[in-house]
């Protein structure tokens, strides 16, 4: 849907101005001293584009727009899944121009919980375009691209749909012949780890494959790290019965089967995580080794000199980068293009 900025002041809109992507994100920086506005525009395909707004101005000056990076071959379509409930789940979908719907392309599905906006893709997602991938985001619920009601559909005893949404988008790929569950790999870190770890253990036989984050797996103890009491908010308290239930019903942890065919994972933790305790990934991937029923291997890989994400430096960002790629290369049969 196309966006829209506007400019109030006290008694009635200053003006607008339509975003020129159907699918962007802005962003609004003011100087009232200079009279000076500057507002930005991103997209999947496009860095962020500056422009200044100045009183008595009213056609905005664009400033910067630079990158090394082309997606002139690549487009977004914006689809919608059905989920468990009805509810209709935004699905973006970025691919080469002319790619064939013929349940054939390396697909991977994105979700976080949290509010997911547009944002430039970058070099590592031109990697896999010029592999023949497919990079997808679903906007499930928990996040507030549609409001607080659409965040809260998706938190304390109502966390299962964000799940359900998950499944539905994935499902939609398949059915609508972007990809296959040979072909389909899951991505999601932090809360997105919680995501990965609640929609592997409810339908284990979904993807291929799985990247899987410093995450969040046995959502009963959860509570009771150092910084456990946070989350209380989000996803409710195991002192409350009607939370802990519900919390219970899809931690990944307990809901771990043996002998259930579980798909390649490639689990990572920071050993200096104090957002999400490591402890979380080395229990999940532990519990999976001894339990799962398939060959396909389960991975747990440890950074000494990380944390949760935030402050990582380049060259680690880049190692992890080249880790979950090769990753999802080697499982999804996918080879580097020159």
């Amino acid at each position: 849907m196309p966006r829209w900025l506007h400019r109030y002041n006290w008694h009635r809109p200053h003006g607008s101005l339509k975003a020129t992507t159907p699918i962007s994100r802005l962003g609004l920086t003011e100087n009232n001293l200079l009279r000076l506005h500057i507002y930005s525009v991103e997209t999947y395909l496009r860095p962020a584009q500056f422009y200044r707004l100045s009183a008595g101005q009213s056609t905005p000056t664009e400033l910067r727009a630079t990158s090394p990076i082309s997606f002139e071959d690549v487009e977004v379509e914006r689809a919608f899944a059905t989920s468990k409930d009805g509810t209709q789940i935004p699905v973006n979908i970025i691919h080469k121009k002319g790619m064939a719907l013929d349940g054939n392309n390396p697909t991977l599905l994105w979700g976080y919980g949290v509010s997911e906006t547009p944002f430039f893709l970058g070099g590592a997602r031109r990697v896999w375009f010029d592999a023949g991938g497919v990079f997808v985001i679903a906007n499930i619920r928990g996040g507030g691209e549609y409001g607080e009601t659409w965040h809260r559909q998706g938190s304390l005893t109502l966390k299962q749909n964000c799940f359900d949404d998950f499944i539905a988008a994935a499902e939609f790929l398949i059915a609508k012949g972007y990809t296959s569950p040979a072909k389909l790999a899951l991505r999601g870190g932090s809360n997105g780890g919680l995501l990965m770890g609640a929609v592997v253990t409810q339908r284990p036989n979904l993807a291929r494959a799985v990247v899987s984050e410093v995450g969040i797996y046995d959502s009963v103890r959860s509570e009771l790290d150092p910084n456990g009491l946070f989350n209380t908010t989000e996803f409710g308290s195991i002192k409350n019965e009607e939370q802990f239930r519900a919390i219970y019903a899809y931690s990944p942890y307990h809901r771990v089967k043996d002998g259930d065919a579980y798909p390649a994972m490639f689990l990572t933790t920071g050993e200096n995580d104090g957002r999400v305790n490591p402890m979380h990934s080395r229990k999940m991937a532990a519990r999976l080794q001894a339990a799962t029923g398939s060959e396909r291997p389960i991975y747990l890989l440890v950074r000494g000199d990380t944390g949760h994400g935030i402050g990582t430096p380049l060259s680690v960002r880049i190692d992890e980068t080249a880790d979950y790629l090769a990753f999802l290369f080697d499982q999804l049969g996918m080879t580097i293009q020159e």
